[in-house]
């Protein structure tokens, strides 16, 4: 059997202990935020009508619904952006403070009826959204909930903000491990969590040739990206 030397052994033992040493791990957090112009705005709007009986109510709301949708396609909106979002019917109620023989309280009474219909509108034109929004009031729309922006390519600006967010994470990584005397080694594993944009850098905008034109402010769309990250340490 052949003899190998003490100092060869002694060499392959320093060499050993890296090995053990790089199966260490740390595992840091980073968080990026890229803003982005948006270029979409989503309007929720409706119309809400009373009648004394089912039908009236319904027929009314269906003359000034109809007056709404023309109005929202002659605004430059395509019939593919325009969705009915949701439909009522209900009864309305009178409540008296009367009651009965017995001395129990009466019933409500029902006095008419109440129709809404609500459509969600994609606005593909900024500029054209304060018009939008007047002239869908001007034709017999009488409930507005809402209006959301979006961006209709956030690729960039998600990109942008992963970038960050990796940065963030191996810049602390960097710190923790040359706190404990080592160095990091290749990555292990990445996972990425994202947030739904928000609103921030609140912007005018108003169409110039209309004076009755609804102020709106468009903003911009922060997108955050946070990303966990693990590295090996190595010595």
């Amino acid at each position: 059997m052949r003899l190998i030397p003490i100092p060869v052994l002694f060499a392959v033992a320093l060499f050993a202990v890296p090995g053990l040493a790089a199966e260490s791990q740390i595992t840091l957090s980073g968080t990026g935020t890229a803003s982005l112009t948006p270029d979409m705005a989503v309007i929720s709007t409706g119309v809400t009508t009373d009648g004394a009986s089912a039908r009236m109510a319904l027929d009314a709301n269906s003359a000034a619904m109809t007056a709404v949708l023309a109005a929202l396609q002659s605004a430059g909106i395509d019939p593919k952006d325009l969705q009915t979002s949701g439909f009522s019917v209900n009864p309305t109620y009178v409540y008296t403070d009367g009651r009965d023989a017995s001395g129990n309280p009466l019933p409500p009474t029902i006095s008419g009826y109440q129709v809404t219909n609500s459509v969600t509108a994609t606005l593909r034109d900024l500029d054209r959204l304060g018009l939008v929004l007047d002239e869908t009031v001007t034709s017999g729309a009488n409930t507005v909930n809402g209006i959301s922006f979006s961006a209709s390519n956030p690729t960039e600006a998600l990109d942008s903000a992963r970038n960050a967010a990796f940065a963030d994470a191996r810049r602390k990584a960097e710190q923790y491990a040359r706190l404990a005397g080592r160095t990091l080694g290749p990555v292990e594993a990445i996972a990425e969590g994202s947030a739904p944009p928000v609103y921030n850098q609140p912007m005018m905008r108003v169409a110039a040739d209309a004076a009755t034109a609804v102020p709106v402010a468009a903003g911009a769309l922060a997108y955050e990206v946070t990303v966990t990250v693990t590295w090996s340490l190595l010595p």
